[in-house]
């Protein structure tokens, strides 16, 4: 007779399931500041650091809003977006601002239109408010 073994579990499925869960405290959250109670207690103070650098240097008329479920200052359109995850936070710049400040961003994970900032270090205020401005030359 012969035996059978139980399917193996993927670990792509586990990952799947704690970052659905992740998403899933953020995806009820209508306003920033909800967003940011979500946010696990050591992550909160970066994030509501990224969000006075960001509101430093954006035009006083620009707004919050969430956008893809996390924060964006809008002024006219998106000009950036950021958010927290479990080891970093991102700033979502777009792929072009990236480009720009390649050399300066080395050190840090970055995707197309993405950089990862490691929760375990300073967030980087003055680098990312360069890229804001830079952001919002582009908008412009």
């Amino acid at each position: 007779m012969p035996t059978t073994r139980p399917a193996k579990k993927s670990t792509a499925g586990k990952k799947a399931a704690v970052a659905n869960k992740s998403s899933a405290k953020h995806s009820a959250v209508t306003t920033v500041e909800q967003y940011i109670a979500a946010a696990p207690a050591p992550a909160r103070a970066a994030l509501k650091e990224i969000r006075e650098a960001i509101r430093s240097v954006v035009p006083a008329e620009s707004i919050e809003i969430i956008s893809y479920k996390i924060p964006a200052f809008k002024h006219k359109k998106v000009v950036v977006w950021y958010g927290v995850f479990s080891e970093h936070c991102s700033l979502f710049p777009t792929a072009a601002v990236i480009g720009e400040f390649k050399d300066e961003l080395q050190g840090f994970s970055t995707a197309k239109g993405t950089v990862h900032f490691p929760l375990s270090k300073p967030m980087p205020l003055a680098l990312i408010k360069k890229m804001v401005q830079a952001r919002l030359a582009h908008t412009a």
